[in-house]
């Protein structure tokens, strides 16, 4: 088993479909007033560079509710590259805590992370990749579809999320179909990975320049925001390039039984409309809901005594 969670193409899909199937079972029990105290004693610290509502509430919350801490260390405090190396931060913190969330925007800092630490560490979310994010979007798709059985649409920019919903689909043999500007496809070496892993799972992976074509008759409609952080400086013209793929009633009406997924923060009235946002379809809240429950068991997976 991998020792750390950065890329979901780097674990098997038995060890996906289990930490899905545990996370199921956490949301149960949760709901009827039980928390596991399966990683009581446990501290984890999470590292920061970027802002984070769902992440930072979902790992603290969930630390606590399985019986452990979480410590959150600042980008100021920390000076990775400044005061020290990531490599040097990943050897101290390894003497002191069970586990290290990163959320940076190189996602080469994660990687040098993982490989200095003798702990586990989780990508909370890099430039590259969003890991944990689709570990709850599909628990979040296998509530309302049988997930080996549904369409997925994702409309938009190809960065992280469409990397992290190409590679999550590819191993686990699901179906994909992305939809996004000739000029802002998914990352070639994402593509390429994603393909080699769908020949062996039986994934179904297609892309599209036409939203319309991608959305015809799928199951659920995925989107994100088109400017990403760090990305502020070129919004204007990405509301102009992505003015297309908006998630609004248009686009839906070729699937009329398709459920609407965001991973929040959403721009509104840019990449999606009130109307689909805040509408009967939207299962926006379920997915944010399922960070905290993906995420335990994520965290039991890496932290806990049968790790």
């Amino acid at each position: 088993m991998p020792k750390d969670f950065v890329c979901l193409a780097d674990w098997p899909a038995q060890e996906l479909w289990a930490m899905l199937d545990r996370a199921r079972e956490l949301k149960q029990l949760d709901r009827a007033g039980q928390r596991p105290q399966t990683l009581q004693g446990c501290a984890l610290a999470m590292f920061f560079e970027k802002p984070s509502l769902r992440t930072h509430v979902t790992f603290e919350a969930g630390m606590t509710q399985l019986g452990g801490n979480a410590i959150l260390l600042r980008p100021e405090q920390v000076g990775i590259g400044t005061r020290e190396s990531a490599a040097d931060v990943a050897r101290n913190l390894s003497r002191w805590v069970d586990g290290l969330v990163a959320r940076t925007f190189s996602h080469t800092v994660v990687e040098e992370l993982a490989e200095a630490a003798t702990i586990p560490v989780i990508n909370g979310l890099t430039d590259l990749l969003h890991p944990c994010q689709v570990m709850a979007d599909f628990q979040t798709v296998a509530e309302r579809v049988p997930l080996k059985d549904a369409a997925i649409a994702y409309v938009g920019d190809g960065f992280n999320m469409a990397h992290s919903l190409m590679l999550g689909a590819a191993t686990l043999g699901l179906e994909l179909r992305v939809a996004t500007p000739t000029s802002h496809r998914p990352s070639p070496r994402i593509r390429k990975r994603a393909e080699a892993l769908a020949a062996a799972s039986g994934a179904r992976l297609g892309w599209s320049e036409d939203p319309r074509e991608a959305v015809a008759g799928c199951d659920i409609v995925y989107t994100d925001v088109w400017t990403s952080m760090g990305q502020e400086e070129e919004s204007a013209r990405r509301r102009q390039l992505f003015a297309p793929y908006q998630v609004n009633a248009a686009l839906l009406a070729g699937a009329p039984d398709a459920w609407v997924m965001h991973c929040l923060p959403a721009h509104r009235g840019e990449e999606i409309t009130d109307e689909v946002l805040d509408g009967e379809r939207s299962i926006v809240l379920d997915q944010a809901e399922n960070r905290l429950h993906a995420q335990k068991a994520i965290l039991e997976r890496l932290l806990g005594p049968e790790r």
